[in-house]
């Protein structure tokens, strides 16, 4: 059972999978067995083709976030997948209603990572909030405080949480150098044009200079306190130009291998203690 090959069309891949015939609950609960109890990759197989058409479904539903048709089925298809390695026949419940939370839970994911180059949620509270909102709203423009009030009451969130997740959707990422075919009288809206760059500051070299040689002072201090052979080895296996390995290191000790890693993992130990002080 193959999925016609349709590079570049979205249309004869949908028309592919949806000729994969619907396993009937009899044969969905055998192959899922299969695959559970001995590991059967070809009935795993079967249970995520025959469910294909599914995804293209519910991807369907999330055609308005500006992303590619194609990499929304693709997200649930991967959502697919992880609820078949997870179904388990014996709850007598069909793979399609135990993989819809697994297939949207992927798309979500890929919706919030390539929605916007700055996340507009993080938090499991904020995901909820931010695909309720937009099916929630009753217009495109800004909403008024009892729509505001009535989306809050219905999703058990506050007021100000719904205004602020409003103000993120319709907020756009702004280019650090500006838009290509900006003129100049307005290159100065770019962060580009207006953020300072500190990084010669003469106040701010002068103290990344001194930060650097205070660090260096006590790099030298720590590397004093420990014993000769220590300080000896990782000198040679981290600050010499040309470092050595651990064999060579025991050779030149008449060690073992192992037992110049060990010096040396409690020498790291030693030295990152003392410059923790």
């Amino acid at each position: 059972m193959m999925v016609p090959s349709a590079v570049g069309s979205i249309d004869a891949y949908v028309q592919g999978v949806c000729a994969i015939p619907v396993l009937s609950a009899e044969e969905e609960r055998e192959l899922a067995l299969r695959f559970r109890h001995e590991s059967d990759l070809e009935a795993a197989r079967r249970l995520v083709m025959s469910n294909l058409r599914f995804v293209v479904h519910i991807a369907r539903g999330y055609s308005g976030y500006g992303l590619s048709q194609a990499d929304l089925i693709q997200e649930g298809n991967i959502g697919l997948m992880k609820a078949v390695k997870r179904f388990d026949p014996v709850m007598n419940v069909r793979l399609v209603s135990y993989a819809v939370h697994w297939i949207r839970a992927e798309i979500h994911e890929f919706i919030l990572r390539n929605w916007r180059i700055v996340k507009v949620a993080t938090t499991k509270a904020q995901r909820k909030l931010f695909f309720n909102l937009r099916s929630a709203k009753k217009r495109l423009s800004w909403m008024g405080r009892e729509e505001v009030d009535a989306v809050a009451k219905d999703l058990g969130v506050r007021p100000e949480d719904v205004l602020e997740m409003e103000e993120r959707m319709g907020s756009h990422d702004t280019p650090y150098d500006g838009y290509g075919d900006q003129d100049d009288d307005s290159t100065h809206f770019a962060p580009a044009g207006y953020i300072q760059d500190m990084r010669h500051d003469p106040t701010t070299v002068l103290e990344r200079d001194e930060w650097e040689d205070h660090n260096q002072r006590r790099l030298q201090d720590a590397l004093e306190s420990l014993d000769v052979r220590s300080r000896e080895i990782l000198n040679q296996r981290w600050l010499a130009d040309d470092k050595k390995t651990l064999h060579d290191l025991a050779d030149e000790h008449g060690v073992s291998a192992e037992r110049i890693r060990q010096i040396e993992k409690n020498a790291l130990k030693k030295l990152r203690s003392a410059m923790a002080d």
